[in-house]
């Protein structure tokens, strides 16, 4: 990944987003051949100079002081995830490898795996940035049963099973705002990991296998996932919609612990039910065979 050109792209996306009645400024008459702020705007708005913001938005970030990033922030008004994306931006651009952001390599440690075991009545899993399911608890796995299956490449990854597997789309019932939402975490993540060359290789993969993941990227939709809620199409106990908690791990840079959970005598607190006995089934199964 180029991050100039990231840079370029993600400013004029959130430029072209913003008309000139919504930023406060005259909408004068004629013709605009922007859909949004001309740079000359953004420059107003950001207290700078116009030749300074377009060298900006060429991307030459490095050195903008935090007052600068501030003000183009606000002038675009960026949200609380697009907003820390520019930071990571102008972070990436500026700083030589020996100052990279440090992320957690190589097995978990036995005491975060006993919490998220100890978690027996919520699925939960604790993922990487670029959402690979480095560990799960036994509903978790029950959950997302159709990602591992045999012939699935570890470590399992969400994005790749969503676009490349035959049964992803089936699994996702919302599927627009799912592939919103997997497309903006790896963005997000490409500007914080930049050098990742396990994250740039997933990303290559998609770009070049699945036209729906490039449309999506090229968007530059970035986003925070911290709670909200998610719906799963089942094969053993059918739709199953469920809040989710995701948790950084502050002693695991990079790492996030998400964990489901549903209001009791709701359905969805029904179906929760069901899985775990399908789970329970499926063990005892596993055990005969064996």
């Amino acid at each position: 990944m180029d991050t100039k050109s990231d840079i370029r792209e993600f400013l004029a996306s959130r430029r072209a987003k913003i008309t000139p009645q919504q930023a406060g400024l005259p909408a004068y008459g004629g013709n605009r051949r922007v859909p949004g702020l001309r740079r000359e705007e953004v420059a107003l708005l950001a207290g700078v100079s116009i030749d300074y913001y377009v060298r900006l938005e060429r991307g030459h970030l490095a050195g903008a002081s935090e007052e600068v990033l501030d003000g183009v922030a606000n002038a675009l008004r960026l949200d609380e995830a697009e907003r820390g994306h520019l930071y990571d931006l102008a972070r990436a651009v500026a700083e030589r490898p020996a100052r990279r952001t440090r992320r957690a390599r190589g097995p978990l440690p036995d005491s975060v795996l006993r919490v998220l075991h100890s978690m027996t009545d919520s699925p939960a899993f604790i993922r990487n940035g670029r959402l690979d399911l480095l560990a799960v608890n036994r509903l978790g796995r029950a959950l997302y049963a159709p990602l591992f299956t045999d012939t699935a490449p570890r470590p399992v990854n969400i994005a790749r099973f969503q676009f490349l597997d035959p049964t992803g789309r089936d699994f996702f019932p919302d599927w627009d705002a799912s592939v919103n939402t997997t497309v903006s975490l790896l963005r997000t993540e490409a500007g914080r990991a930049p050098h990742d060359s396990d994250l740039t290789g997933l990303i290559g993969e998609l770009v070049t296998r699945s036209e729906e993941f490039r449309t999506a990227w090229a968007k530059h939709n970035v986003r925070l996932h911290h709670t909200g809620r998610k719906g799963f199409r089942h094969p053993a106990v059918g739709e199953i919609t469920l809040d989710f908690d995701a948790m950084e791990l502050p002693a695991q840079p990079g790492l996030t612990l998400t964990a489901y959970s549903a209001q009791p005598n709701t359905p969805a607190h029904d179906a929760l039910q069901l899985l775990a006995s399908w789970a329970a089934t499926e063990d005892a199964a596993v055990t005969t065979d064996h």
